[in-house]
């Protein structure tokens, strides 16, 4: 159950709050191109992100991170996706309207992702300006999710009480974020994974679009 009209939302970034599928998959194969590597199609993309871009190269580089050219390739993602990360992203449909809507209600927004840290900071600031009012990505201090490391330190910075935080996501791993930092979480269906994926993996409330998720946030 989520608490009713809390004080604070976190919410994911990628797949919850925009649409960056694009971006990921041009990047991806634009680094694996560099090397001569098999492209990647956008559904295996799709299934691959979610547990940070080092995740993603990962899984799209032949033989992983043992693969020797791994830590060039993603040097040069993350250079090329820095450069070209807002060509094809954009908020889904009422996120900017939703927003506006929480921030009115009083309830503060923030953004934990497994994104690095420059790029979940200079989207957010891009797209939502003072709706979000922090933002955390995958840094070095910081152990990303499913950690609850960012989530509680989040929490902290807005000075809320976590039983009156709400944790929104699209994926299994935001399920269990949410989890390990003892909050509600609200699964959304939008993003990239869809709701047969996140009730086998847990998923307890799950809304179709932005206008359920409002309605769930401040019943």
């Amino acid at each position: 159950m989520t608490p009713k009209k809390p004080d604070a939302v976190i919410f994911d970034l990628d797949g919850t709050l925009l649409y960056t599928l694009e971006n990921l998959f041009e990047s991806t194969n634009y680094a694996l191109a560099k090397f001569g590597y098999p492209q990647r199609s956008i559904e295996e993309i799709r299934a691959f992100v979610g547990n940070g871009v080092k995740k993603l190269i990962e899984r799209s580089i032949p033989g992983g991170e043992n693969n020797p050219d791994f830590e060039d390739c993603l040097k040069i993602f993350k250079e090329h996706y820095s450069k070209t990360m807002y060509e094809k992203t954009r908020p889904y449909d009422g996120v900017l309207e939703m927003l506006k809507k929480l921030n009115n209600s009083g309830i503060a927004c923030a953004v934990v992702s497994n994104k690095f840290d420059s790029a979940v900071k200079e989207l957010c600031a891009h797209y939502f300006g003072t709706l979000i009012k922090t933002a955390a990505g995958e840094c070095d201090d910081v152990r990303k999710k499913p950690c609850p490391d960012a989530v509680l330190k989040v929490i902290k910075l807005l000075g809320c009480k976590e039983g009156c935080c709400v944790y929104v996501g699209d994926s299994e791993v935001d399920i269990q974020t949410a989890k390990n930092a003892g909050l509600p979480c609200i699964s959304v269906c939008w993003g990239y994974k869809d709701r047969d994926f996140l009730l086998q993996n847990g998923a307890q409330v799950i809304v179709d679009n932005v206008n359920e998720l409002t309605k769930a946030i401040l019943k």
